[in-house]
């Protein structure tokens, strides 16, 4: 009978992870930072018992094992301000499931009152890290049955997928009984329970238990909490499902020392299967950090890691690029830390492929690239960034997700191109894109979509004469002198067709392949000034530090092209640290000939040494493009 309940959870929890696998693929995306495109760590902690050392207090680090204060170590909040004591403890800090806004919770005490003394906790959301809104929860006065609570200690907040709704969960003390941790769940506005607080933890010892923090790891929740029954530390219990009260309590201690520990918390590395769990060792006043793969054994790392300051109870979250650069910018960056922080890139994280538009409906600009980032290019949604001033990108989320949004194609999403049109008064913006070397177009009315797909293929056959190559790398131009609508595509060669006024169709008997040289590979750009239409692509391989780009002009959209023996025109600057420049498009500010390159590069200062992989961890750049007085285009010096 024993067997027969086992093997039945067993199939539980076997269909519960792959409902959360199932939920976790539909969500895998966010309209924030995606987690291959973070590029440091924020932690957040309070420094000690005195009133003035029970605040907030911020570090960073590029790493994961080098952390340096912010704010020459001094609070970033008033406690006076934000708390109903004067003082809060233990900050715990999570970002929002959509990666746009985050979430802090604070212990509401000063242990100078007494351990005891506390009846609340601070509930705090921000959009940027640098401004919190908060709010007050007394659970005393707020919920009724608590009139003999001794102590609110050690919020925290993880993101429940089952219900879809945040929960911050907490260990109660009332009068003559143990510490047990309850939980609630959180209202829109992250500023008031919307249920009444209710166990979540109680281990089967019957003792108290404190200081919860859950990480989810492929759909099983793990508790790591500080237990004093049965010995004095932390341990670990496993559940499937955070409200069903069946937690897995694992045996043994999960601290790498002897000595007394409180206030852990889990995080996973950037980039890494490695996880690090870091307590407070209170009596010693110093934090020990370990590792693992499993969340089961750990081995201390403490000789890896560097801190500049002593914290208390505190949580590290991964940050991206123009995160770290805003905390640096209110704050100041930290006395001797290399944060590598530029103009180039100017997209946060990996990208790739860029196509660039200036809007005439919006009046903004917009980047179109590949998601990079993953193995073997095998990224399937596309995103868009605007910007107003070339320099600030919005990341304006997910626009078309094979997976969701494609019938006919849910894998490799390449190399993009936009177009916008006016008819009748009202615009449409036609997205064409590679999907698994086929090239679709979708449309919409806005930059930002939704972007509709055509329902099929624009592109799946070979040019008549190719016999190699890829269906790939589209690019869309009109000719300013007869209107007419053109698609270029090609890897290995470079085909052409003219479009119809449909924009979604290619009309009959036009296709046609055209004449480069031997350096051709992919990327081809076209664009017309002062009579010339250039014609640029990329040579060699993306995975190659010498992926570069180079010309030709022509005196039409689909004549014969001319070659000139100099028309390298972008390519690797070892002295900088810059390789792989390649596969770019081309801007024009408008009403003015001033010209712009957007491309991508080898990220930095990586990309040299991850081999293949460096050709799908690529970053955006952009910089100056120039003419001489006979339309040449002068070689392009890139950029940090």
């Amino acid at each position: 009978m024993m067997n027969r309940i086992r093997c039945l959870r067993l199939i539980l929890i076997f269909i519960l992870q792959l409902t959360f696998t199932a939920n976790l693929f539909s969500q895998s995306y966010k309209s924030g930072p995606a987690d291959k495109d973070f590029a440091g760590y924020l932690f957040t902690y309070f420094k000690g018992n005195k009133i003035s050392d029970e605040a907030i207090c911020f570090a960073i680090s590029t790493d994961g094992y080098n952390y340096r204060a912010l704010n020459n170590n001094e609070p970033i909040l008033d406690s006076k301000i934000i708390s109903s004591t004067g003082g809060v403890r233990d900050p715990h800090i999570l970002r929002s499931e959509d990666g746009r806004s985050f979430y802090m919770v604070v212990t509401d005490m000063t242990s100078s009152k007494g351990w005891d003394s506390n009846r609340a906790m601070v509930l705090m959301k921000s959009d940027d890290l640098i401004n919190w809104k908060h709010t007050v929860i007394n659970i005393q006065t707020r919920f009724k049955g608590h009139k003999d609570l001794k102590r609110v200690w050690a919020p925290q907040t993880i993101y429940d997928p089952a219900k879809g709704k945040y929960m911050v969960y907490w260990s109660l003390q009332h009068a003559g009984g143990p510490d047990i941790i309850y939980y609630a769940y959180v209202n829109k506005d992250f500023t008031d329970f919307e249920t009444e607080p209710v166990v979540l933890f109680n281990p089967k010892n019957g003792k108290s238990c404190i200081d919860g923090d859950i990480i989810n790891k492929n759909g099983l929740f793990y508790l790591f909490y500080k237990t004093e029954g049965n010995g004095n530390g932390i341990k670990l219990a496993i559940t499937d499902s955070l409200t069903s009260g069946i937690w897995i309590e694992q045996p043994g201690y999960k601290q790498q020392t002897r000595d007394a520990v409180e206030g852990s918390s889990v995080f996973k590395l950037n980039n890494s299967d490695k996880y690090i769990l870091m307590y407070d060792v209170y009596g010693k006043g110093k934090y020990q950090f370990c590792e693992s793969v499993d969340l089961d054994k750990f081995k201390v790392i403490d000789h890896e890691v560097k801190m500049d300051f002593h914290p208390r109870h505190g949580t590290i979250i991964p940050i991206s690029r123009n995160e770290l650069k805003a905390l640096t910018a209110r704050w100041g960056t930290p006395v001797g830390m290399q944060l590598t922080l530029r103009k180039n890139p100017i997209l946060d994280g990996f990208y790739a492929d860029p196509d660039v538009l200036y809007s005439n409906k919006t009046k903004k600009y917009y980047i179109y690239p590949t998601s990079d980032g993953f193995d073997g290019w095998g990224g399937y949604y596309f995103k868009t960034f605007s910007s107003t001033d070339l320099t600030t990108w919005k990341d304006e989320g997910v626009i078309l997700d094979l997976k969701k949004d494609v019938s006919w194609a849910d894998r490799n999403a390449w190399a993009p191109t936009i177009f916008e049109k006016k008819s009748k008064g009202a615009y449409k913006y036609f997205f064409y894109f590679t999907a698994a070397q086929k090239i679709g177009v979708a449309v919409a009315d806005d930059p930002v979509g939704p972007f509709v797909d055509s329902g099929k293929p624009l592109v799946n056959f070979k040019p008549v004469g190719v016999k190699g190559g890829q269906e790939i790398d589209p690019a869309v131009f009109t000719d300013p002198k007869n209107g007419k609508s053109y698609l270029y595509w090609g890897n290995g060669y470079l085909a052409v067709a003219e479009l119809n006024k449909d924009m979604i169709s290619i009309k009959p008997n036009t296709t046609k392949v055209l004449n480069t040289d031997k350096t051709f590979r992919e990327g081809c750009y076209v664009f017309y000034r002062n009579g010339i239409y250039y014609f640029l692509w990329s040579e060699d391989d993306t995975r190659s530090q010498n992926y570069r780009v180079r010309y030709g002009t022509s005196n039409s959209p689909t004549g014969q092209i001319t070659i000139a023996e100099n028309n390298l025109i972008l390519q690797k600057d070892p002295s900088q640290g810059i390789y792989g420049t390649g596969h770019n498009s081309v801007l024009q500010i408008p009403g003015k000939d001033e010209w712009y390159i957007v491309y991508h590069r080898f990220n930095y200062p990586n990309g040299l040494n991850m081999g293949d992989a460096a050709g799908f961890n690529r970053e955006v750049c952009i910089d100056q493009l120039f003419f001489d007085a006979e339309g040449n285009i002068i070689p392009v010096k890139p950029t940090n």
